[in-house]
């Protein structure tokens, strides 16, 4: 994958992000609402450990720049049929506008990430949903 292709993933993936908020602006025009998402991360072969460590570093980032709550948190690795790998993730970002205005360093592990995943299965290489957490009381 060329480096402008990475870029419009990352963009592309962002967009969703974006779009996918809800309206609870503050009055900077930032989505203040946390954000609980799902992402899937389809790997390419070879390619996964690397991409796990990337997946930890990310959480590093996300974490010093105070991006994300501590809990919950969860990757799992998951095997297909064919011996692919997929990894999915489940954080909360402390807003919906984390994503759009993400600094540099989270842009760059966002390339990283993508450059180690591939499309397959008529799904995109990586794919992101907002969800709602349910808890037992």
């Amino acid at each position: 994958m060329t480096a402008s292709r990475a870029i419009q993933a990352v963009l592309v993936f962002l967009l969703s992000l974006v779009l996918s908020s809800c309206s609870s602006r503050s009055a900077s025009g930032r989505d203040t609402k946390p954000e609980t998402v799902v992402i899937t991360y389809r790997a390419k072969s070879g390619k996964e450990a690397e991409l796990q460590a990337t997946l930890i570093h990310s959480w590093q980032i996300y974490r010093s720049e105070h991006l994300v709550f501590a809990e919950p948190h969860t990757i799992v690795r998951i095997a297909d049929d064919a011996g692919k790998f997929r990894f999915v993730e489940t954080f909360t970002w402390v807003n919906h506008s984390i994503p759009e205005f993400a600094s540099d360093a989270v842009t760059k592990i966002w390339a990283q990430q993508q450059s180690l995943c591939e499309a397959r299965g008529g799904y995109q290489g990586i794919e992101a949903d907002e969800v709602e957490l349910v808890t037992r009381k």
